[in-house]
Parts: C-alpha cells; sequence; structure tokens
C-alpha cells in the first residue's frame, strides 16, 4: 500500500484570497491549449491569428466551465442543488462534469466557427488534441484534493484517501490523468503529424476518451448518492456509451467518405 501524499488544496492566500491547486491545473490546461492550438493551426493550415487563438480560446473556457459545472449539476447531484443554489457557484470546491464540458465546448466553437466561417472538422480536430492536456491537469486537480478516489483494492499502489474511509483504494484519479490526459495526446497528436483527414482527429478522440473513461469507471468508486445504475453502470459510463458510438460512427463515415472519393 502506497502512503497519500495529503497535499493541502491551498497553495497560498492573501487576505481572503486563496489560490488552489484546482484552479491551478485549470489555468495550466487552458495555458497549454492556447500554444497547442497555435502550433496545430499552423501545422494543419488553418487560418488563425494570435488573437483568432485567444478569442477561440475564450470562447472554449466559457464553454467549459458554464457546460462542466451545469453537466454537475444536471446529472450527477441534481436536488442537492436545488436546494442549494448559491453552491452552484463553488466551483473552487470541485464538481465539474467532462460531458457537460464537452457539451459547453461544442456550443461555444460553433458559434466561433460559424462567426469567422472556419472548417468544422480541421478546427474541431486540433480542438480536441488541445484539450487532453488540460483533460489530464483536472485529474491531478482532483488526486490533489482527493476527490473522485478509486474502489477498494489490494493491489500494492491502493491507497488511503482523506474521508474515504481506512482501506485503500485506486487512485483511479491518476489512472485518468495517464489514459485521459498522456496517452490520448500522444495519439491525437500522432495522427496530427501524418496529417490525417479531417475528422478522424475529432471521432478518435470521441471513441478513445469513451473508452478509457468506461474503462476507468470499473476502479473509480460511483457518486454515493447515485451508486450503479442501470445494468450496474455508473453515471460515467452510461454518459460515455454516446461518445463511443459517435466516435465510431464518425470514423467508419470518414473510411466510406475515402472509399468514394
Amino acid at each position: 500500500m502506497l502512503t497519500y501524499p495529503d497535499i493541502d488544496p491551498v497553495i497560498f492566500e492573501i487576505g481572503p484570497l486563496a489560490v488552489r491547486w484546482y484552479g491551478l491545473m485549470y489555468l495550466l490546461g487552458f495555458a497549454c491549449a492556447y500554444f497547442l492550438i497555435l502550433h496545430l493551426s499552423r501545422r494543419r493550415g488553418l487560418s488563425l491569428s494570435k488573437d483568432g487563438v485567444s478569442d477561440l480560446l475564450f470562447y472554449c473556457v466559457v464553454g467549459v466551465i458554464l457546460g462542466g459545472r451545469l453537466g454537475y449539476v444536471l446529472f450527477y447531484n441534481l436536488a442537492f442543488y436545488l436546494e442549494h443554489p448559491l453552491e452552484i457557484f463553488s466551483v473552487w470546491e470541485g464538481g465539474m462534469s467532462f460531458h457537460g464540458g464537452l457539451l459547453g465546448v461544442v456550443v461555444a466553437a460553433l458559434f466561433f466557427i460559424r462567426r469567422r466561417d472556419l472548417p468544422f472538422l480541421l478546427t474541431a480536430d486540433i480542438l480536441v488534441t488541445s484539450a487532453a492536456p488540460g483533460l489530464g491537469f483536472g485529474r491531478m486537480g482532483n488526486f490533489i484534493n482527493a476527490e473522485l478516489w478509486g474502489r477498494v483494492t489490494d493491489v500494492p499502489w491502493g491507497m488511503v484517501f482523506p474521508g474515504a474511509g481506512a482501506l485503500p483504494r485506486h487512485p483511479s484519479q491518476l489512472y485518468e490523468a495517464i489514459l485521459e490526459g498522456a496517452v490520448l495526446f500522444a495519439i491525437l497528436y500522432g495522427l496530427h503529424r501524418k496529417k490525417v483527414s479531417a475528422g478522424l482527429p475529432l471521432f478518435a478522440f470521441l471513441m478513445l476518451y469513451g473508452g478509457f473513461r468506461f474503462l476507468v469507471e470499473f476502479f473509480r468508486e460511483p457518486d454515493m448518492h447515485l451508486g450503479f445504475l442501470w445494468g450496474g453502470a455508473t453515471m460515467g459510463q452510461l454518459l460515455s456509451v454516446p461518445m463511443m458510438l459517435v466516435g465510431l460512427g464518425g470514423i467508419l463515415w470518414l473510411l466510406q467518405q475515402q472509399r468514394k472519393m
């Protein structure tokens, strides 16, 4: 069993202002996204200036924060937030839904793409690739916050998390950080290096993220207030299935289009 590195979630405080690791992880993710969007736009021939990249990132930041928070409220804990509506704004305490954030980014990006008359598939390819490091940072933030821990286990790397009882658990946040962050980014960036058809990184992202999330959910403790749902699946698994199907369907569609050429 490994010892959980009990890290103070607050890095430092200046009067009433507290700088938290969770927020810093988001800032690192957005910073990486900016430079990756700029780099990949030049590499793939997407017409975006530095100001255009900043504008696109701003739209996506708003989309991911609003969508991620509202997704968590709606999908994971609606009853609680109906009773405590002001808690919806306490994003520094955690509680963001990836699937809600994804929907928020889709809406924001579609609005930006239409305004700038950009190619949808290529822009989406660049966005999802640039988002992958941020997904990994976000899971590191979950780990530091000692939240979203895994199920009880006897593996040698199990950890006893504060507030999770005396039994060791899977550090499932780290599993997700590796798969949804590092591995996913490496695959998507590799596709860009090969200059694959527009749309393939996007659909690969949907299929792979959905698959990775579905897999890790077997090691992650379900939300206490939700537990196991239909067929013994978790909410994360149920929300990931449509992603996998859309991703697979999109890849098959691209292959069909290539055969017609």
